[in-house]
């Protein structure tokens, strides 16, 4: 949970000074960053990285606390062979292990982390299904069903609310929110839909077998494309990929706020700064102040889609994949003083 959340109101302030400083040459990778901090790949697809070989087009990622250590979890959006990895780090942060946590599905594009340590591995595919995984390796993945299927992007928990948000990749598509029957068993539950009055309602049939989940409400609103999404502070933030928005849904007022265009992918650190993948490889800090400003450039890799975003468990470093349609994708990390 962050520590902070942006401010409720008024417009993003970009061009402003980095509570950084201004981005050096570029360095590991391509990776041109504030002083002070470093970056470094650790892992290439179609490579090996502890004995596993990482998966082809790296997409959603989250890490999960591992005793001195941490885990990074992510997802790879291929048809039928897709599913999700999960390296291991030691608390020196080297790689300890690495393994596979989900196999056989079909386009694992994004997803979320619960409250409980799973991650919810999102089908892209028609009639896509939401996979709960155990990052640890321990226990088989699950499909949970009644969250619906329909093409899963995204999915953020909200732990005050006990919902799931989640995003649908149709040029028409949906905002959803699971409301499970039990906070932590996912296994039953209620799947709603944003109308265009504000409200949510019930759709009828998740199962969607006659009528996609996205035209059984009349009501339903629609937006362009659902891409990420990830919840901080009361608020629930997604983007769209046909307009490139980035939207914030306030949960405790019930309200819709269409913040800036430009931006792919999302995540929040503990200080409750936003960071956000631009359509190009840069990452920008948006500030609780809503001042908006660079942070990270990728140079060398024109048209790669930069996504995963996730900080460790304590806040030092941040991981990303760069990907480049179906076969090339880098997992960066960069660590050092980030706001906390």
């Amino acid at each position: 949970m962050s520590h902070k959340t942006l401010l409720r109101t008024g417009p993003l302030m970009p061009g402003g000074a980095s509570p950084y400083g201004p981005l050096g040459p570029p360095g590991t990778g391509g990776l041109a960053l504030p002083l002070g901090f470093t970056g470094r790949v650790v892992a290439r697809s179609g490579q090996k990285v502890a004995g596993l070989t990482w998966h082809a087009a790296p997409d959603g990622g989250a890490c999960f606390p591992d005793g001195a250590g941490w885990i990074y979890v992510s997802n790879s959006e291929l048809p039928l062979l897709g599913g999700a990895s999960a390296l291991r780090f030691r608390g020196d942060g080297s790689v300890g292990d690495a393994y596979r946590i989900l196999s056989g599905t079909d386009l694992n594009c994004a997803g979320g982390a619960t409250p409980w340590h799973t991650w919810l591995s999102c089908e892209l595919g028609h009639r896509g299904r939401v996979f709960e995984c155990d990052p640890y390796g321990a226990r088989a993945a699950r499909p949970r069903l009644s969250m619906g299927r329909f093409k899963h992007e995204a999915a953020a928990c909200d732990p005050e609310r006990h919902v799931i948000y989640m995003t649908e990749d149709e040029p028409d598509g949906c905002f959803y929110r699971f409301r499970p029957g039990d906070w932590g068993d996912l296994t039953e539950g209620t799947l709603e839909v944003l109308c265009d009055s504000g409200h949510w309602q019930a759709v009828p049939s998740p199962a969607a077998l006659l009528k996609a989940t996205r035209h059984q409400v009349e009501d339903a609103r629609h937006f362009d494309g659902g891409d990420g999404c990830h919840y901080a502070g009361g608020v629930c933030y997604f983007t769209t990929k046909g307009d490139t928005a980035l939207w914030a849904y306030d949960a405790q007022t019930s309200t819709l706020d269409r913040l800036c265009e430009g931006v792919r992918a999302i995540t929040a650190a503990p200080s409750g700064d936003l960071y956000v993948a631009r359509e190009t490889t840069e990452i920008d800090v948006i500030a609780p102040d809503r001042a908006v400003t660079p942070f990270l450039r990728l140079e060398g890799q024109a048209g790669a889609e930069l996504t995963g975003l996730a900080f460790s468990p304590g806040g030092e470093r941040l991981y990303f994949s760069a990907r480049r349609g179906r076969t090339e994708g880098h997992t960066f990390e960069v660590a050092g003083p980030f706001r906390r």
